[in-house]
Formats: C-alpha cells, structure tokens, sequence
C-alpha cells in the first residue's frame, strides 16, 4: 500500500478568481450544476483521468482522487474581483458563452457572487473601462488592500484555505528588469515609490496571494509570477506558485502537433498561426501593447520543442536570417464570433529529398469551455501541492499552460511537447501518492 506525502484535503476551499468574466463564470457555472447533477465536468484531468501506479502485477488504474486526497467539488467556496459590478449571473449571461438553460438552475448561487472592487490600472488594459475599481495611493497600498480582501473572505466564508487564480484581462507587455524585478527588496521598494511602469497589477494580486499564504496561479501571460523577486517571496512563504496562459485552443494544438513533425523528422519551413476572438479578450489584445504580451506567449511554444539548433536540417531554414523556420502569431478582434474563437493554422512542411508538402487545421473552438476545466484543474492541483508541501513554480502543471514559468536566469528552457508535459503531471502526481514516479520524460 502506498503511503502518500498529502495532507487530507479536509475543509472547504476558497477560490479567489481575478476576473468575473467569461473564463471564470464558465467555470463558477459549470461547478455549481456538476454539483447539483446537471451537468459533467468535461475536459477536466482531475475528474476523469486514469493514471497508472505501479508495475507487473501491482499495476492499476487510478484517478487522481484515488491516489491523493483532493476535495469534492462541494468543498469549493467562489469569491472574485472584477473591474465591472455585475454579479457572477449577470456577468454569465451577458457572456453569452452558456446557455440560459445551463445558467438559471444555479442562478441564486451565482448571484451571491458580487465582485470585490479590483486593483486595475487602466494604462494595462486601455480597452476597460469599469468603475468597480479601487482607489490605491499607490502600489504598496493597493497590494494591501487586495491583502485585506483575502483575510476578509477568509473570515466570512470560513474556508480552511484559498487559492488565487488569475482569469482576468491580458496586461500591456513588461519587460523581467534585472534592476526591479530580480530581488524582493528591489520589487517592495518599487511598490512603495509607486513606480507603475515595472509593477504590474498582477504582481500586486500575486504578492498579496503569497503574502496571505495563497497559492497563485496566473491563467494570461501577464509578467507577474514569472520573476526571480516572485520566486524568492514564494520560497520564503512556502507557497506554491504556477504560469502562465491557459492553454486552451491554438497552442494545445501546436503542442500537441508539433511533436509529430519531430518524432517522423520531418522539415518545417514555416508555420503561420492566426486567430479571430470577440469576446473581452480580444477586445482588449486588440491593442497592439497587449497583444504584444499575448505574442512573447505563443511564440514560445514551437522553438523548444522544434530546435534547429538540434536538427538544423530540418528546422534551421525558412525566415530572413536562413536560421529557424519562419514562425508567425496573429490575433484579429472579431466581435460576431464573441467566445467562439477560430484559431487557423498554415504549416509549410517538407520531406523526402526536400519535397515540400502543406498541413491546414482549422479549429473551431470556444475559448471559455476549454478554459473552464483548466482553472478546475489548476486550483485543485496547485491546492494539492501545497498540502504535499511543495513551493515555488510547480512545473508539474506546464501541461494546462502556453508559457510554462521557468528559470530563464539559470539558462532553463520549458517544457512545451505536450506528451512530455502529461508525463511531468503523472509523474508528480504518483510520486504526492507515494507511488513511484516511474516514467521517462524523453
């Protein structure tokens, strides 16, 4: 019998949600009426996958819940900030992600979700303009007071212990600043000189989370949790921490196709990825400062797991400089589609003697749905984590996640091939069930 390392997951948990947009009522919703049985948690790793322990005749299947103590889904407890003050109902149904039919059962519920007044700096996201927004004499303070938010939660709910999730708009890009940014004296003392150019909102939300004894999951690919100052809090609170990007449509894709191109070795000249979103998101990338942060994201996938460097064959031809394939992300604002997102996808491949050859996917997706189980299974895992009393970035959760967070100062590339991700997040999770983690990455 294995002897897991866990903490039971005894108690109800709190999950603070940046955002109360489509992402996270989606996600609100679909838990309330799982809870009531009107619906299943699809897509969900957490609810529905079956993971191997052991070997020959000890061998078995089990899900995750079978190997560590996870809570039930009528354990979670939902609080958010939002820059505008529609309860999580009335912000649901203006989405228009779900229907009325799969709202309405669970509307009392999702009433009782009003949005705590949000840290924002409109300079971030130029595209919002709400007015349920804190008032902050500057950085520090508004650090504090999402601080306050957390410990009154916690007292009017009486959860056992939170959780913060970022599911709320992609901020304007900010450059990691050795000068700012590397140490946690340096990034306290641009807080309190309110300098706003280097301090994010987002760092303010992820440094009250782990200041609080909050585990922080950053779901955009906001600079945030990503920096060397976050990494030092996160090992001097003990927290556990995840980023970034939730990894829903076009880049799932990517991650999971790219690999094939690898493994048959195969060419690749070029790949031309665009995208049509109405919905906030893409409303807000429709600037051209915010979607230069939602691009350093997306960008990334492809050159860890094809390298031309490794295969300079295959993948050391195609752009000006004749080094790399040729590799481009678009994202166009298309209000008729609203969450309903189109991701189109050109690969320009070649085989055989050089023989070129073309691959087109068109996925017609909708972001919020493919969202939804993600923030489900970040915050149950990231919880796990911390009951399994382990901090700092949890690269075991790369799998649900564009720009998976890692040492960039050390040299360290991600891990971005899907399988090897799956393999990562087995892994880990065997090894908290005190089972053995006995799968190879490569």
């Amino acid at each position: 019998m294995a002897t897991s390392n866990v903490t039971p997951a005894n108690g109800r948990l709190g999950v603070m949600v940046v955002g109360l947009g489509a992402v996270s009522t989606t996600f609100m919703t679909g838990v309330l009426m799982t809870r009531k049985g009107l619906a299943k948690p699809i897509g969900s790793m957490t609810q529905y996958d079956k993971i191997r322990v052991g070997r020959g005749a000890e061998k078995k299947y089990l899900k995750v819940g079978q190997i560590v103590s996870m809570p039930a889904l009528d354990d979670l407890v939902f609080a958010a900030w939002d820059v505008y003050g529609d309860n999580a109902f009335e912000s649901a149904m203006h989405a228009e992600v779900l229907k009325e039919k799969d709202i309405l059962p669970v509307k009392d519920e999702l009433e009782a979700i009003k949005p705590i007044p949000a840290a924002f700096d409109h300079d971030y996201a130029r595209r919002l303009d709400g007015t349920n927004v804190k008032k902050c004499a500057d950085r520090w303070d508004m650090t504090n007071q999402i601080r306050e938010d957390i410990r009154r939660f916690k007292a009017e709910s009486g959860v056992d212990r939170v959780v913060v999730l970022w599911a709320a708009s992609t901020e304007i890009y900010v450059e990691p600043n050795e000068k700012y940014h590397y140490h946690l004296a340096d990034l306290e003392a641009a807080m309190k000189a309110d300098r706003k150019d280097v301090v994010a909102p987002s760092m303010c939300y992820a440094y009250a989370a782990l200041s609080e004894g909050c585990p922080f999951v950053m779901g955009a690919p906001n600079t945030a949790v990503d920096i060397p100052a976050m990494w030092e809090l996160a090992e001097k609170t003990k927290m556990p921490i995840a980023g970034k990007d939730f990894k829903t449509g076009q880049t799932l894709v990517k991650s999971g196709f790219a690999p094939i191109i690898g493994v048959r070795n195969l060419g690749l000249a070029g790949w031309f990825s665009t995208n049509i979103l109405g919905n906030r998101d893409g409303l807000v990338l429709d600037e051209p400062a915010n979607f230069r942060t939602k691009e350093v994201s997306k960008l990334s996938t492809l050159e860890t797991i094809l390298k031309p460097d490794w295969q300079p064959d295959l993948y050391g031809h195609g752009n000006d400089e004749d080094t790399q394939y040729f590799h481009k992300v678009r994202i166009n604002y298309y209000p008729p589609r609203n969450d309903n997102k189109e991701g189109w996808d050109n690969i320009d491949i070649f085989g055989w003697m050089g023989y070129p050859m073309q691959i087109k996917i068109n996925f017609l997706c909708r972001d919020s749905i493919l969202a939804a189980p993600l923030c489900l299974d970040l915050v149950l895992l990231i919880d796990l984590a911390r009951r399994a009393g382990r901090y700092g970035t949890q690269r075991f959760l790369s799998c649900f996640l564009k720009s998976p967070m890692h040492d960039y100062t050390q040299g360290e590339e991600p891990v971005n091939n899907l399988y090897q991700q799956y393999t990562m997040l087995k892994n880990a999770i065997r090894e908290m069930g005190g089972y053995e983690a006995d799968e190879e990455i490569d």
